[in-house]
């Protein structure tokens, strides 16, 4: 496939404009320790403008086969899996690199992923570079064995303990809508555990995820091998990296559908996989709410990224007496809610991540309408770029298709619900199970209902869960694992059990 090819397919078929944006930036492969360029590119497009940002290398299987063969040598051969102490270290370089790199960061996330700053100063970029500083911290006192004392059998004493030892070679497979929190939060406790890893960019995102390659090559410690990042615009290299024999471990962030691919094609060579999958968040507004509050933080949600979160609570369960009343108060809010340049601080929310991506959200909100949902506010797609506006839903169905599948942009179903037993059903009348929220003038009565709802996070009365500490996943279809906390390390580890013989 050619350059102006490849533009076309990651611009949804439009095209890119061929004068490039001011980074006009272009980045390298990490493969064995080296920096790779490759013959064929293919463009990221700045979702705000429809300009080139920069072109990220296409690779092929070949590529994908070199950076597997160098994360497995790795492992096997050098003494990163064992080596605690230059762990720790290598992470603690990563950390400054990342740091002293900050704004050149904060510029290529807002160009490449359509981030608004406010988004590159939260979970866009400063914060997931917390999860560096939280895995180094957490392996200098986790402990990596387990003494379980002697027993008697058959006459003799034996010393039972357990050990943790690295899983192995890791495939590491991320979206494009938090490249680096879904990065960092997999390739970090990976490599804290001790395995080597190999880290595929999203086709829509390529640059930020290259360059935190070319950050580790050029400012740390870590070997050759240990960690390869490679982009490609063609699915076969991902499906390599989930089926070939000498990858232990992947994880994978991304849609239900392809989640279940996945899975699938890993059973063959029985891997460990944990996946972060789809949501369709419920935030439950019980009648004794400040409606006033709960319609800012529904409004303030849905529209985060311009709804593309997978965790973000796109349903608003309201009471049915009071529904009118507080779907009129979301709809003043999100009309006022400021979108646009990324680059303003003063914007609040930025584009989709492509056309391809705004036309299925136009689509999904023009059917909402016909199956007899009332548009309140949005429902408009916005030019230039793919910006599309924060959009409100009201007497929604919760069986409907809007109610039920994952949208991906900022469109908020207001659903009525009669008593807190209907809400409960109604939130987890769902295929997905990976966040929530409760609203109440009593926190009691809020965290009674939310232990009933089956999902993996849940907010109290406005409580924000998200941290490196957290361990973050979801019940159901949104996926199994957890990502971030111990047990984000946990899943990157084996467990080996030992007894020896006390002599006398």
């Amino acid at each position: 496939m050619s350059s102006q090819d490849t533009v076309s397919a990651a611009n949804g078929g439009h095209g890119g404009r061929e004068a490039a944006t001011v980074l006009d930036v272009d980045k390298r492969l990490l493969i064995d320790g080296q920096l790779v360029a490759t013959e064929r590119t293919f463009a990221s497009i700045n979702p705000a403008t429809g300009d080139i940002v920069g072109y990220a290398p296409d690779a092929g299987v070949a590529e994908a086969e070199a950076s597997i063969a160098a994360a497995r040598r790795a492992f096997d051969t050098t003494s990163w899996s064992t080596d605690v102490a230059f762990r720790i270290k290598c992470l603690d370089q990563f950390h400054q690199a990342l740091l002293d790199n900050l704004e050149e960061l904060r510029e290529l996330t807002i160009a490449d992923v359509g981030a608004t700053v406010q988004l590159t100063r939260a979970n866009q970029l400063e914060a997931p570079i917390r999860i560096v500083r939280y895995y180094a911290d957490l392996l200098r006192e986790y402990p990596l064995s387990e003494d379980l004392g002697e027993i008697d059998i058959s006459g003799q004493r034996h010393k039972r303990w357990v050990e943790k030892e690295a899983a192995g070679v890791v495939s590491a497979i991320v979206a494009y809508n938090y490249p680096t929190q879904l990065a960092l939060a997999k390739i970090i406790p990976a490599l804290a555990a001790g395995c080597t890893v190999v880290l595929k960019a999203a086709p829509d995102t390529p640059l930020v995820t290259l360059a935190l390659g070319e950050i580790i090559a050029q400012h740390t410690d870590i070997p050759a091998g240990v960690v390869n990042v490679i982009s490609s615009s063609e699915i076969a290299p991902g499906e390599l990296m989930t089926t070939h024999p000498d990858v232990d471990v992947v994880t994978f962030t991304g849609s239900t559908p392809t989640g279940r691919r996945i899975m699938a094609a890993a059973a063959d060579t029985m891997k460990k996989v944990f996946t972060e999958l789809g949501g369709k968040s419920a935030m439950i507004v019980l009648e004794d709410a400040d409606f006033a509050m709960a319609a800012k933080f529904a409004a303030g949600t849905v529209c985060s990224h311009a709804g593309q979160g997978c965790a973000l609570t796109t349903r608003l369960l309201v009471p049915r007496a009071h529904h009118d009343e507080i779907a009129k108060m979301v709809a003043a809010i999100i009309r006022r809610i400021p979108f646009g340049d990324p680059t303003d601080p003063q914007n609040y929310m930025g584009p989709l991540v492509s056309g391809r991506q705004r036309e299925k959200v136009d689509a999904m909100v023009q059917r909402a309408i016909a199956d007899g949902a009332e548009l309140l506010a949005g429902g408009t797609k916005v030019d230039p770029g793919f910006f599309y506006e924060p959009t409100v839903l009201a007497g929604v169905d919760p069986k409907s298709e809007i109610a039920q599948d994952e949208v991906f942009g900022p469109v908020l179903a207001i659903i009525p619900f009669d008593d807190d037993d209907d809400a409960v059903r109604i939130a987890n009348d769902s295929i997905y199970g990976l966040s929530g929220a409760v609203m109440s003038a009593s926190d009691e009565r809020a965290i009674a209902i939310a232990r009933r709802i089956r999902t993996g996070t849940m907010g109290i009365n406005g409580g924000n869960y998200f941290g490196p500490d957290v361990p973050f996943g979801g019940y159901k279809q949104s996926g199994i694992g957890r990502e971030c906390g111990r047990e984000g390390l946990e899943e990157f580890l084996e467990t080996k059990a030992f007894a020896v013989v006390v002599k006398p």
